[in-house]
């Protein structure tokens, strides 16, 4: 395929692997085809609908491993969804009967633009599935190649998103510090609450690094340094149903033996019944232009601090949220190499004129390659049947 002017454009929320993604593509067009035009659009589809793009100069190509560097998006992202006209009206980014997929579609043919880089999450590709299929429709063949971007690595078939392990690790960094809140009253409950709208994987990492982050450690328990202070007494995930009551008195006899409660939950842990209780109350659940709750309006956290306080005891109660730390960090080493192999082979796949998603399939023996637009889902629940969660919350003495 001839391939003479590339886009790319990060959308949906940050992760762990923006900025170095932008750099992996830029890096990699400028070794084996420096001739290829690279442009970026503003803040994702944003960007897309209203033409606002930067053109990746020559001073930039050669600073692209910089990016590697930083957390966040250098080129900006948003969450616009272009099947949902009413939205995209509303923000001002087409005209009222305007369809946002045509305008899209006239911006990229506009722009002469051959391939589409899109890096995010379901929602993201999706969209640029809906996208690839208009401009099909309407006889513009553009080859649409995304990347997997999701801290909750919940993507269908895709065995691991880019950014996730990074985003699990400074969740633990971001606990080490939370937690030594314990002792800043007597018994403390401490909520760390860690992003994963559907899936908790993320937080069950989390707390898989953050002990072992402990079994590194040298305690002094006569003086009140010890282990079993420090450590997770609960871990609270979407796909494992919480008991309140049993909950409660477990976790009232650690507060009476231990002095303090430690909680690892998931936000989307009890949001069916948190979005019950507000609406049997005569409230309203706030939505994102995609349909989902915004988890930071009805707050999990503290509905969960609120059941167990009281019940456990507590005479202090803190609710802390790791997500933005852990989501805007930058990629650690696990994550540069996974998004290396990613952004080669997205690449490859672009000159090849594969569209697809670029990712491990998890139904093709984890073979890393360009997955179907159509196969691609979000909402993975995470396997609560692995051993080593199993074990972990046995170890913590959590059903």
């Amino acid at each position: 395929m001839s391939v003479r002017r590339v886009a790319l454009l990060t959308a949906g929320g940050f992760a762990p692997c923006l900025s170095s993604a932008v750099g992996g593509l830029i890096g990699r067009y400028t070794e084996i085809a420096p001739e290829v035009e690279i442009i970026a659009y503003q803040h994702g589809y944003h960007g897309l609908l209203t033409g606002n793009y930067v053109k990746i100069t020559d001073a930039v190509r050669e600073k692209a491993g910089v990016l590697h560097d930083f957390g966040g998006s250098p080129i900006g992202n948003s969450r616009v969804k272009l099947t949902n006209a009413a939205d995209c009206v509303k923000r001002g980014l087409v005209e009222e009967g305007q369809n946002p997929l045509e305008v899209a579609a006239e911006q990229l043919k506009a722009d002469n633009v051959d391939v589409l880089h899109t890096i995010g999450g379901d929602d993201t590709n999706t969209t640029a599935a809906d996208l690839a299929a208009y401009l099909h429709d309407n006889g513009y063949e553009l080859t649409v190649v995304g990347l997997p971007k999701t801290i909750d690595n919940d993507i269908v078939p895709i065995k691991q998103s880019l950014g996730a392990w990074s985003a699990a690790e400074q969740a633990s960094v971001f606990a080490q510090n939370v937690i030594g809140e314990h002792r800043s009253g007597p018994r403390m409950l401490i909520v760390h609450e860690v992003m994963g709208r559907a899936c908790g994987w993320l937080t069950a990492d989390s707390a898989k690094k953050y002990r072992e982050w402990l079994d590194t450690q040298e305690w002094v328990p006569g003086i009140g340094l010890s282990k079993e202070r420090w450590d997770v007494h609960a871990v609270y995930v979407p796909e494992k149903s919480v008991d309140l009551d049993a909950e409660a008195q477990r976790l009232r006899d650690v507060m009476d033996s231990v002095g303090n409660v430690n909680i690892f939950l998931s936000e989307g842990a009890g949001v069916p019944e948190i979005i019950k209780e507000i609406e049997e109350s005569g409230g309203t659940v706030e939505r994102d232009p995609f349909g989902h709750v915004k988890l930071d309006t009805i707050n999990p956290g503290a509905w969960f601090a609120k059941q167990f306080a009281e019940r456990i005891g507590a005479e202090k109660v803190m609710v802390q949220k790791s997500g933005y730390f852990s989501r805007s960090a930058k990629a650690n080493k696990e994550d540069l190499r996974l998004i290396k192999s990613m952004t080669d082979y997205a690449v490859e796949c672009a000159f090849r004129g594969e569209a697809g998603v670029i990712g491990h399939d998890e139904e093709d023996g984890g073979r890393l390659k360009s997955i179907a637009f159509p196969r691609i889902a979000g909402h993975k629940p995470f396997d609560v049947s692995q051993p080593w969660f199993g074990d972990m919350l046995t170890d913590i003495g959590q059903e």
